[in-house]
C-alpha cells in the first residue's frame, strides 16, 4: 500500500519555536551549510539564550544574515559558532565576538567523521550531533527534500543526528539534479519547519581586475580540449571562465567542490559538455554552489548539473581516476621556498582549506592533469602600500595549507612555472620571475640569506 506522504508532511510538521525548545543544556547542533543554514530555528534558537548553556552549533562557509545566536550572545556566554570553512561572515564577526572559531578540515574525508567505519574515538575524536537543521525545498510529489545549493555532508549529518533531523522548507532554495545524496525522504526526517520567505545569499558580482584578466590568460596556456576544470571562487576563476567562452576550447568537463557563475559561462558557450569525462559523463559535478540570483534560476532543475556528495566530488584517489584534470586555485601568500598559505594573515583566520589540498593533490596524480595555484603578485593596504604576495617567510601565526612538496604550478601576472623536481635554489628563482619587478630584488636577497640562492643563477641578466 502506497504511504501518505502529505500525511506524513503534516504529522511532522512543527514551528521553529517548537522545534527550538526540544534543545537541552549540552547539545551539538549542526544548523546548516553555505545557503543551507537555518534562519527560522536559529533565530528561536537564539530566543532561549537565557534558558540554555554550552552550546555548540556547527556549519560552513556560513551566509548572511548574521546568525542571531551570535548578535544575541555577544560575549560568547551560551552558544559557540564552528565554522568547517571560514565565509567573510565569520571574519568579521570573529573580529568582534568571543565565540567564533575554525574547525580545520579535508572536505573531501569529512562524511567519514560521521560513519562506522570510523567511529573510533582515538582515530578522529568525539564527532556526535544531537540534532542537524538544514534549509530544503519544498517536498516534491515522491516526499524528497532536495538540499539545493548544498549537498556536501548533508545527508549524513542528518542520517548521524542522535536525537533529531530537521528540514527548514524555503521556497526560494533551486531544485538541483542529483548525482547522489542531493535529498533526503520524508520518512528519514523528524520534523519539517516551513520557514518565511527568505531569499537566497547572493553572491557579489565580482568584476575581473586586469590583473585577474592577465593571470586568466597564462592560467590558460595549461588547458587543452578534453580537459575536466576545478575553480575555486573569486574574481580570477570568474575571469578564466569568461576568456575560456571566447575561445575555441572544446569538450571540457567540470568537476568541481564549488559551482560559480564561471561554469555558466563555458556551459552556455558550448565549451564545457562533459562528454571526455570518467566520472559523471554528461555532467558537470559539483558539492555545493554560490553565486548570483540569475546563476540560481539557471541551476533549477537543470539536467547538465549533478549535485554530489563531498566523498565523491573531493576525494583525492578518485579525483586521481580523472584523466586531464587542472585544478585551479587561489592563494593568500607564497613564502620563496613554495609553501602556500591560502587561509590566513598571521594569527587572523581569513578562510579555510575545504577541499583545496583535495583537488591539488587528486589533479596531480591524474593522467594528463596538473594543479595551478594563481594570485596576483601584490596587494595593496589600506593606506595605499603595495606589498608583495610573494615573501621571504610568513609572519608568525599564517598557516601552511598546501606544503612545498605538494605545490605543482604556480601563476601570476607575470607567467606560469611548474615547481615539480626542482630543488630549493631553482625553486626560489623560478617564484622570484614571478613577482612584482619591484619585489625582486629583496626576494633574491633573503634567499642568499638563507643559503637557497646560487652564484650562478642569472634572473636578474
Amino acid at each position: 500500500m502506497a504511504r501518505d506522504f502529505q500525511q506524513m508532511y503534516k504529522d511532522k510538521l512543527r514551528s521553529a519555536a517548537d522545534v527550538a525548545k526540544l534543545v537541552e543544556p549540552g547539545w551539538w547542533i549542526d544548523i546548516g551549510m553555505f545557503n543551507g543554514k537555518s534562519i527560522a530555528f536559529e533565530r528561536e534558537l537564539a530566543a532561549r539564550k537565557d534558558e540554555l548553556k554550552d552550546i555548540r552549533c556547527y556549519t560552513a562557509v556560513a551566509m548572511p544574515p548574521i546568525p542571531e545566536i551570535l548578535s544575541k550572545d555577544p560575549k560568547g556566554e551560551v552558544f559557540t559558532y564552528i565554522d568547517y570553512h571560514f565565509s567573510p561572515l565569520s571574519r568579521y564577526v570573529q573580529q568582534v565576538r568571543p565565540n567564533v572559531f575554525y574547525n580545520p578540515t579535508h572536505f573531501g574525508e569529512s562524511e567519514g567523521w560521521f560513519e562506522l567505519k570510523y567511529s573510533d574515538p582515538e582515530k578522529i575524536g568525539t564527532r556526535h550531533r544531537e540534532m542537524t537543521v538544514c534549509r530544503t525545498t519544498p517536498m516534491d510529489k515522491d516526499g524528497y527534500f532536495n538540499f539545493g545549493l548544498q549537498n556536501g555532508i548533508t545527508w549524513q549529518l542528518l542520517n548521524t543526528a542522535t536525537k533529531y533531523r530537521v528540514v527548514e522548507v524555503c521556497h526560494d532554495m533551486p531544485y538541483c539534479l542529483g548525482g547522489s545524496r542531493e535529498a533526503v525522504h520524508i520518512s528519514d526526517v523528524d520534523f519539517v519547519i516551513e520557514e518565511e520567505n527568505s531569499p537566497m545569499y547572493e553572491m557579489p558580482n565580482t568584476v575581473p581586475s586586469e590583473v585577474d584578466k592577465q593571470i586568466a590568460t597564462n592560467a590558460l596556456a595549461h588547458i587543452r580540449d578534453g580537459c575536466t576544470i576545478q575553480l575555486g571562487i573569486g574574481g580570477m576563476p570568474n575571469a578564466l571562465g569568461q576568456i575560456i567562452a571566447q575561445t575555441d576550447l572544446k569538450n571540457l568537463g567540470g568537476h568541481t567542490e564549488m559551482l560559480g557563475d564561471a561554469y555558466k559561462f563555458m556551459i552556455e558557450a558550448g565549451n564545457m559538455n562533459d562528454s571526455q569525462k570518467f566520472l559523471s559523463r554528461g555532467r558537470t559535478v559539483y558539492t555545493f554552489a554560490a553565486g548570483t540570483n540569475e546563476f540560481y534560476e539557471w541551476m533549477n532543475n537543470n539536467s547538465k548539473l549533478a549535485s554530489y556528495n563531498v566523498e565523491f566530488v573531493n576525494e583525492p584517489t578518485a579525483l586521481a581516476h580523472i584523466d586531464n584534470l587542472v585544478s585551479i586555485n587561489q592563494a593568500l601568500e607564497v613564502d620563496i621556498y613554495c609553501q602556500v598559505s591560502a587561509e590566513s594573515s598571521g594569527f587572523q583566520q581569513i578562510s579555510g582549506n575545504g577541499g583545496m589540498l583535495d583537488f591539488v593533490l587528486g589533479s596531480f596524480y591524474s593522467k594528463g592533469g596538473r594543479s595551478l595555484i594563481c594570485f596576483p603578485s601584490t596587494h595593496t593596504d589600506k593606506e595605499g602600500k603595495l606589498h608583495s604576495r610573494i615573501v621571504p617567510a610568513f609572519r608568525e601565526g599564517t598557516i601552511v595549507t598546501i606544503p612545498r612538496q605538494t605545490a605543482n604550478i604556480f601563476v601570476t601576472e607575470y607567467g606560469s612555472v611548474s615547481l615539480k623536481g626542482l630543488g630549493t635554489w631553482e625553486r626560489a628563482a623560478a617564484l622570484v620571475s614571478l613577482a612584482h619587478p619591484d619585489f625582486r630584488d629583496d626576494l633574491i636577497k633573503a634567499a642568499q640569506a638563507r643559503k637557497i640562492w646560487t652564484r650562478t643563477n642569472k634572473i636578474n641578466d
